[in-house]
């Protein structure tokens, strides 16, 4: 208790230094400030920090850490089922068991499906529900997250592997090279986090995604009219034009009504549940199990009916059988490697930012945080695996996740259960889907996707950023128009060319004091800011001076400390004596940017204007005592606010301080 008084005393002690310290001590604190740590410190650091994220505790009773509990936090960090697992109740596993199973009557239709659509026979897709789900179990970090086979992911493969290699001509070397862009996908995934190069997933921003998402679920569903008429012959193109030029030739050749008749009766069906889940929380249920019971109804209509000698197409033989071995399958040493390797980079990073997106989300609803970087270690150790059991690549479903959450799951047990069920379905149950009509396959997809076009939200950001919108509305039409790879080229060219504008052609701001107070705000947002006479205070909306924008900055306020100069001399006011630039804006600077400073200075100083700075970051004013900049300018000429810098120019001491 002694104690509390003596630390208080202190504290109140260094306030009453801080408030009794000139503005000249005050400069001296910024310009003795320690140097920032080397980059390869960082990098370090960093890599550190995402292997052992619980080691070292900054407490003076803290005992020194021995390898034994290095070796323990890095298992944790690696297997955070280690840390949560010891506490596991049995209260949880019931929770987590019913919405395992929940989750499985949803998945084990959908995952057929999204084979289909990926090209792939039916039991990849199951083998995709089982070991991704088990090993990002063990990985991953999210409580909600349901881990599976997905329809973007689905489309982008069926849209890019066959550019490599014809499915048709030679199904067995397409099947191939998917799971070894399945492996390239997961490398790059664990790169990515073990790197912490989470930022790259950022360039796909979220307005893209939007657009992107639409689009890609109209294509989907322009793909499913296959399944739906019963086509024999189809585009292998996803662009809507070839689309609909390819059912509009089909329809006058050959369909099946009774095929077509059925598959929208049981999308009507599978849409109806939809809607009365949607209305009615306490039926959440009825939407997730709608499409097994559409797989066990039109299964038993089918069989009983006779209907697949009238037109209906069955998916007919299903391999009974865990998952089989791959990896003599990957093909390293082929003439596509190079491709596969694009296409795996492509679909990781879409993998990636659809499930990082719908896992934070969820987390959110829960209160707790999710790490990006661990989460792409997880999915990507999870994809490389799964490139070696026969899967191709699986992320986080938004639908699915919603069941999973919904059905009342507590953990990652819930992607245990429903993989484990599935695989049983996998020895036991196939057999029994010889007669599951094809078109079923199509409404249970179709049914899926008005999840993926949100109207709401671009509607929301055509109000907000009219630029977000022009990056959705590219992804969109680049998708339906050309194909998955220009829809993503065109989103993240206008998202870089976002970018690029507002660091090559940043803000500039004229600052004034708010009145009563010793705060300085643009004049532009706060008319009522007083401009102080004969001094142009300045800031920069940029946090980087560099070679793109050094430039553009130093002639923009040239050209206004001359327009300045030049109204004030017509009303006879005097003339401008400095011109004080506000750094706290800019976090670091490059060669370039110091040159346009010191030319700057020059220009002023020829002019009979000095030039000071406030407030300049860590990494700025390092580098620019490394290029002798301060002693071209003076120390004098560096203030810790923009106050002090605009008191001590009014009081004439900034010439002499910069002579010192």
């Amino acid at each position: 208790m002694g104690s509390v008084p003596i630390e208080t005393f202190s504290i109140e002690e260094k306030q009453l230094d801080i408030e009794d310290s000139s503005p000249v001590q005050r400069a001296e604190w910024l310009l003795n400030s320690p140097d920032p740590p080397p980059l390869c410190h960082e990098l370090i650091s960093s890599i550190k920090n995402t292997v052992f994220p619980h080691g070292k505790k900054h407490s003076s009773s803290s005992k020194k850490q021995t390898p034994r509990d290095y070796a323990a936090s890095f298992l944790q960090g690696l297997f955070p089922i280690l840390r949560w697992g010891r506490k596991y109740k049995a209260s949880k596993f019931k929770s987590d068991l019913m919405a395992g199973l929940t989750l499985a009557s949803l998945s084990i239709p959908q995952s057929i499906g999204y084979a289909s659509l990926a090209k792939l026979d039916p039991e990849y897709g199951l083998y995709t529900s089982v070991v991704p789900p088990l090993i990002y179990a063990l990985m991953g970090s999210s409580r909600e997250l349901a881990i599976g086979p997905v329809a973007v992911v689905s489309i982008l493969m069926s849209s890019m592997v066959p550019n490599i290699q014809d499915p048709v001509a030679d199904p067995i070397a397409y099947r191939n090279l998917v799971f070894t862009v399945t492996f390239f996908a997961g490398t790059f995934q664990a790169v990515f986090g073990m790197f912490r190069l989470g930022f790259l997933i950022d360039f796909l921003s979220h307005a893209a995604i939007v657009g992107f998402m639409a689009g890609a679920a109209i294509i989907i569903g322009l793909q499913q009219l296959k399944g739906l008429f019963g086509f024999s012959h189809f585009t292998t193109k996803t662009d809507v034009v070839s689309v609909l030029e390819s059912v509009f030739e089909s329809l006058h050749s050959e369909w099946f009504p009774l095929n077509f008749a059925l598959g929208c009766s049981f999308l009507i069906f599978l849409l109806l549940a939809r809607f009365i889940g949607r209305r009615n929380k306490k039926l959440f249920w009825l939407p997730t199990i709608a499409p097994l019971m559409a797989v066990i109804l039109s299964t038993l209509i089918v069989f009983l009916t006779k209907a697949d000698k009238h037109g209906v197409k069955i998916i007919k033989h299903i391999k009974v059988g865990v998952n089989r071995s791959s990896v003599n399958q990957l093909q390293f040493n082929g003439p596509h490697v190079g491709q596969a390797a694009k296409v795996g980079l492509i679909t990781a990073i879409i993998a990636l930012t659809e499930a990082i997106a719908v896992g934070r989300s969820f987390a959110s609803i829960r209160g707790y945080h999710l790490d990006g970087n661990k989460e792409m270690v997880a999915m990507g150790f999870m994809n490389i695996a799964g490139s070696l059991t026969s899967c191709y690549v699986a992320t986080g479903s938004f639908s699915r996740t919603a069941v999973n959450f919904s059905a009342g799951c507590q953990t990652v047990v819930s992607n245990i259960v429903m993989a484990i069920t599935v695989l049983v379905s996998l020895e036991l149950l196939t057999r029994l889907l010889y007669f599951t009509p094809i078109t079923i396959l199509a409404s249970i997809i179709l049914s899926a996707l008005p999840g993926l076009i949100d109207i709401n939200e671009a509607f929301y950001i055509w109000k907000v950023d009219k630029m977000d919108f022009l990056a959705c509305l590219g992804a969109f039409l680049g998708v339906l128009f050309a194909s998955v790879e220009i829809g993503l080229v065109v989103a993240v060219t206008i998202s870089f060319a976002k970018i690029l504008l507002k660091s090559i052609r940043p803000g500039i701001e004229e600052l004034g004091r708010l009145p009563r107070t010793d705060i300085f705000c643009d004049i532009s947002q706060y008319p009522m800011a007083i401009k102080t006479p004969a001094i142009i205070t300045i800031r920069v909306n940029s946090s980087f001076l560099c070679f793109a924008n050094a430039n553009f900055i130093r002639e923009r306020i040239v050209r206004w400390v001359t327009e300045h100069e030049n109204e004030m001399k017509d009303n006879a006011k005097g003339s401008v004596q400095a011109v004080i630039l506000d750094m706290s804006n800019m976090m670091s600077i490059d060669t370039s940017g110091i040159v346009a400073l010191e030319e700057l200075h020059k220009e002023l100083v020829s002019h009979g204007m000095e030039l000071a700075m406030a407030n300049p970051r860590q990494q700025v004013i390092h580098k620019l005592k490394l290029a002798n900049f301060l002693d071209k300018l003076g120390r004098g000429g560096i203030f810790l606010t923009v106050g002090e810098a605009v008191d001590a120019c009014l009081n004439s001491n900034l010439v002499s301080l910069s002579r010192c």
